[in-house]
């Protein structure tokens, strides 16, 4: 268990992925003196993922700024009041307020994304053409690679959240926001609505839903500039 000055940096990742993809990122903290971890939950259940995050938690010994991707957001939300989280960074993330849902977030900013989703076996599974609105700025053999390897939500996972006001860390906690400008699966006005009513620290890259994979120099910035003003408290 790490007793490191440094934050340790814990990531969490969004639907049709896992810890994974955040690959790009990773070396570059770790070469900084950062404990990194990804957290690898099911998208079984919201209340069980949250659960996985704060049992990552516990398995450092420093503090933690927490990294959530898309649906990521939601769970470090949750799991970021956590007294050792004292930062958090959302990449083209959803970020739920109180008896809010993921879906109802959705519901105010449509993207293309969900017109290239199939619902079988109780679980949302993205079509090969859902790529391109995916991660459209990704080589064609990246997206390939994206496709072969997502894994797919429980159907009714964004209609899982609701949480009480002593549930919603950046309520609390400083926040940064990456908000992507091309991405057509969470919409970019709402993450600018979002990064706006949680006062974060906004940095806009010209990227797809997966800024960490398309431009991942911009994402370690952040993180960086996160990790330094923490580190000043």
């Amino acid at each position: 268990m790490s007793t490191s000055s440094k934050p340790t940096i814990v990531f969490c990742h969004g639907i049709w992925a896992d810890g994974s993809c955040f690959s790009k990122v990773i070396p570059a903290l770790q070469a900084d003196g950062h404990e990194v971890i990804a957290v690898q939950y099911g998208l079984d259940s919201y209340e069980e993922d949250v659960a996985t995050v704060k049992r990552t938690l516990n398995r450092v010994g420093s503090t933690v700024i927490l990294v959530g991707h898309s649906y990521g957001g939601a769970t470090i939300t949750a799991a970021g009041i956590d007294e050792r989280v004292v930062g958090l960074v959302y990449i083209a993330a959803v970020a739920p307020d109180v008896g809010e849902t993921v879906q109802d977030q959705l519901a105010k900013y449509p993207s293309d994304i969900f017109n290239h989703v199939e619902a079988a076996d109780g679980r949302a599974w993205m079509l090969p053409s859902g790529t391109k609105f995916f991660a459209g700025d990704l080589s064609e053999e990246e997206q390939k690679l994206v496709w072969a390897t997502h894994y797919a939500p429980v159907a009714d996972l964004f209609h899982q959240q609701k949480l009480s006001a002593d549930e919603i860390a950046w309520k609390s906690k400083p926040s940064w926001y990456v908000l992507a400008t091309q991405d057509h699966t969470v919409h970019p006005d709402l993450q600018r609505w979002v990064s706006k009513r949680m006062n974060a620290t906004v940095t806009e890259v010209e990227s797809s839903h997966v800024p960490m994979l398309s431009q991942p120099d911009v994402v370690i910035d952040v993180i960086r500039k996160a990790a330094a003003a923490v580190e000043r408290r």
